[in-house]
């Protein structure tokens, strides 16, 4: 989930910040076509020499590769699908308290709307508990009844952000209002629920009167790009997108930053032609990298203090956060990051890399 940038004349960054909150380089198509082919090249000329190796001659690898490869994508990217499976239960759900009670707007006051919005919570803590043995540390932080802005690090899919939100549904009764992409909303079936759940699209202002209005909101300054073309080694990709910095300036609250240990050994991206795929991103804002995985690792989230300065500018704000941020990844997260340890995890009692 993110929050979409303000005007550039409030989000200015000069390039030393720019370097700082970046380490991507946008490719012209033509260098990263290349550079996807010569990985290909790269990948099946190992794999030929191995065979080589151990005696297997005679075997047409592009026959073998174009048979297989649909198998194997069928298998791996069909997982994550659960996903999306459970964001349309949560829709039935919203939508069969809608009928049941006639509700139409769900922000009208009527305390049904928070019943739909526990027992939509209740679906995701419980997935929360059997898949992943979820935890929240530093959970007593947040404010109970006040507005805060929590600033998180964007997994391949944000599922650490839906169970924080159950949390909060289900401790605080009210919601945790939060940003996504707009592509989100332009999916069959999904905005009435999205609305009813607090979720939203990110305008700046909006974003400004929800917390003056006293709501939590959430947001991932990465964004889809940290999404995507994030990896093991858990990198922030924030670029120069510090609105959050003004929003939180202009509401006058203080700002969460927020991680969550393995979360990227949930859901992974394929790193074969990512720098294709990052050009068609950057040129038509179109998520189109494959994911795969629903891996049952442990997660846990750490909520840092509140960083809450009124004499520091935007940018120095954000760059306070993003230092934040970094240090929790540096505390709490193995790197580069591995599955089968995170796996592992389930069996610990504490963080297996939590330092000193």
């Amino acid at each position: 989930m993110s929050l979409h940038p303000a005007s550039e004349s409030s989000l200015f960054c000069n390039a030393t910040t720019e370097q700082l909150f970046t380490n991507i380089t946008i490719l012209s198509w033509t260098e990263s076509l290349t550079l996807t082919i010569e990985q290909l090249h790269i990948i099946m000329t190992t794999v030929r020499a191995i065979m080589e190796f151990v005696g297997v001659e005679g075997v047409d690898l592009g026959a073998v590769f174009l048979h297989y490869l649909p198998r194997v994508i069928a298998v791996l990217f069909i997982v994550p699908w659960y996903i999306m499976g459970s964001l349309y239960v949560n829709a039935i759900i919203i939508r069969f308290y809608s009928e049941m009670y006639n509700l139409k707007d769900p922000f009208d006051g009527n305390a049904i709307w928070q019943k739909a919005r526990c027992a939509v919570s209740a679906f995701w803590a419980v997935q929360a508990k059997i898949l992943h043995g979820y935890e929240i540390h530093g959970y007593e932080k947040l404010p109970k009844d006040g507005p805060g802005l929590i600033v998180y690090y964007h997994g391949t899919l944000p599922v650490d952000c839906y169970y924080m939100m159950a949390r909060i549904n289900l401790d605080q009764g009210r919601p945790l209002c939060a940003m996504t992409d707009r592509f989100m909303f332009s999916i069959p079936g999904l905005k009435f629920m999205m609305d009813a759940m607090g979720v939203n699209r990110g305008e700046p202002n909006h974003c400004v009167q929800l917390l003056k209005a006293g709501n939590l909101l959430a947001l991932a300054p990465g964004g889809v790009r940290e999404a995507l073309f994030g990896d093991k080694h858990y990198r922030l990709i924030w670029k120069h997108r510090m609105g959050f910095a003004n929003v939180a300036k202009r509401a006058d609250v203080p700002i969460f930053p927020v991680f969550t240990e393995n979360l990227r050994e949930v859901f992974r991206t394929p790193r074969f032609g990512i720098p294709f795929l990052e050009w068609v991103y950057e040129k038509t804002r179109m998520p189109v990298v494959l994911i795969y995985g629903g891996f049952p690792v442990k997660l846990r989230t750490y909520i840092g203090d509140p960083i809450y300065d009124p004499n520091l500018s935007a940018q120095e704000l954000a760059k306070k956060t993003h230092d934040a941020i970094e240090e929790m990844i540096e505390r709490h997260q193995r790197v580069p990051g591995s599955t089968l340890h995170a796996l592992l995890d389930r069996f610990h009692g504490s963080s297996s890399c939590e330092k000193a």
